[in-house]
């Protein structure tokens, strides 16, 4: 581990003081106050709504403040517009990456501030001043030329990166910026981290993992309900208690909830079977068991087949071998509704787009796979549909408790109560989570965790994929471990740990 760098107040390059900002019917943020400094990397922290978010958009000139003051290297400033910021040097790199994918690389760095001479576009400068910065982040094997629609999750991060470094930026923000990422990945995102800062170039950056913040914050600003309940705590030596405490209010462990029940004998009968299942170019075949009660996970790197496997079990992919059994029926290949009929259930990991009705009620996102129950010689009973998700929404303490709400203004974490109420009210036998938890904030995680262990509890059958191992070995009892589109290895988790998981999924061999 790194040392802290040397914080001995320095002038700050940004103060933001006093800064509030209401919409209605909350207060998003109350008198918060932020100071950045030049090269280095200040993270935010806070759970879903703690006003995170509202206050990088401030930043960013998207929101404009009610109050409060913000300083820019030693002067008042006014940030009319995200154009204003970037004219500043401050650039925003969100989560939801606002990239143009029918556009090429080159187009999408220098989109806005097109390289130009007389009113006349230069596309070779262009070219050549977007491989000098992809060089400069250590990737010039991205193509300056190549569409962004064939680049995978880590490109478009380095794509957003270069295009912030297009121009003068002397601040980033970054949001949630390992989210996609594999470990490997990770590892070069902080590298890229610590060559910007040592060019001078400070870093706010957001996550909810907090070993992340060990490996390469130097302070930490914690935001709870709208406030800063904590400013400039050394990111390195902060206990991990003291921050989830902050954050949440309450003591808290990062322990995983106790099972109130032992997981299934082996000698119990599946309910979920799958045999020989494989898509070619994806991942070879699959044999994997779920009993009633259990908790399967799925390790391996982002793009070993993980969520491919996932989706081919529930029909969203056809196979091109194998079959999927549920109370040894095998089910129709490809089919989301025979796997649905059949009680299965999908938590996709991409939520907002696969998994939600964005536009629509918490009602309507929780029913919509159970409107039949509901209908009547083709009336809905609005009222009867309205109990029934509330009962289940209630049930897993999602908030606010307002069935009518649109589950676009829902957290990250109440979002995917919603996705699990939809199952629970399908009463699905078999629920396929992926990512649960990705976008999560600490308390919020710890909520899902104990629904998803008391699910277990009441018999259901869960397969669980997860790009965090503390997590994937928390909650399974049994893990299959991916490399490269192949089972690599099987066994009890109590037979794993987190160091043999990585050297599997890095360079395992096939193995029982």
């Amino acid at each position: 581990m790194a040392p802290e760098r040397d914080q001995r107040d320095p002038a700050p390059l940004l103060t933001m003081s006093g800064i509030t900002k209401s919409f209605p019917g909350v207060r998003a943020l109350d008198g918060v106050d932020l100071d950045v400094r030049a090269g280095e990397v200040h993270c935010l922290l806070g759970q879903n709504g703690a006003g995170k978010s509202t206050l990088i958009k401030v930043l960013a000139g998207a929101h404009q403040p009610d109050e409060g003051e913000i300083t820019w290297r030693g002067g008042t400033v006014r940030l009319k517009s995200p154009t204003a910021a970037m004219a500043f040097g401050i650039a925003t790199i969100y989560q939801e990456l606002d990239l143009v994918e029918d556009l090429s690389v080159t187009e999408n760095v220098h989109l806005g501030h097109e390289t130009t001479t007389a009113g006349f576009v230069r596309p070779r400068a262009a070219r050549e001043a977007t491989a000098r910065l992809l060089a400069r982040l250590g990737h010039p094997e991205i193509g300056p030329d190549t569409p962004v629609r064939r680049l995978s999750a880590a490109a478009r991060q380095i794509v957003s990166m270069a295009r912030a470094l297009s121009h003068d930026v002397r601040l980033i923000v970054m949001d949630e910026p390992s989210a996609v990422l594999d470990p490997d990945e990770v590892d070069n995102l902080f590298r890229i981290v610590a060559g910007l800062t040592a060019d001078g170039v400070a870093v706010v950056y957001i996550s909810h993992r907090l070993e992340e913040i060990r490996r390469i914050g130097d302070r930490v600003t914690v935001l709870k309900d709208g406030r800063a309940v904590a400013r400039g705590l050394p990111a390195r030596s902060t206990p991990t208690r003291d921050i989830v405490s902050l954050m949440t209010g309450r003591d808290a462990e990062h322990a995983f909830p106790r099972r109130t029940s032992g997981p299934p004998p082996p000698s119990a009968r599946p309910v979920l079977r799958v045999e020989g299942l494989a898509r070619d170019g994806e991942f070879a075949p699959v044999d994997l068991e779920v009993r009633p009660g259990e908790i399967v996970g799925l390790a391996g790197l982002v793009g070993s087949g993980r969520s491919e496997v996932l989706e081919t079990i529930y029909g969203a992919r056809r196979p091109t071998a194998g079959r999927v059994l549920v109370d040894g029926r095998p089910l129709r290949p490809g089919s989301v509704t025979a796997a649905v009929r059949a009680g299965l259930g999908l938590a996709p990991e991409e939520r907002k787009a696969q998994g939600l009705l964005m536009l629509d009620s918490v009602t309507r996102n929780v029913s919509v796979s159970s409107l039949h129950r509901f209908s009547r010689l083709g009336w809905l009973d609005r009222g009867r549909e309205r109990a029934e998700a509330r009962r289940h929404t209630r049930d897993l303490s999602l908030r606010p408790d307002d069935p009518d709400r649109p589950v676009r203004t829902l957290s990250g974490g109440n979002q995917q109560k919603a996705v699990l109420a939809r199952w629970l009210l399908r009463g699905c036998r078999v629920l396929l989570l992926d990512e649960p938890t990705r976008g999560v904030d600490v308390g919020a995680r710890a909520e899902l965790y104990a629904v998803i262990r008391r699910l277990a509890d009441d018999g259901v059958a869960v397969l669980l994929v997860s790009s965090e191992i503390p997590e994937v070995l928390g909650l399974a009892d049994r893990v299959l471990v991916l490399r490269e589109g192949r089972v690599v290895h099987t066994a009890p988790t109590r037979e794993l740990d987190e160091h043999r998981i990585l050297d599997l999924v890095m360079e395992g061999s096939p193995s029982r």
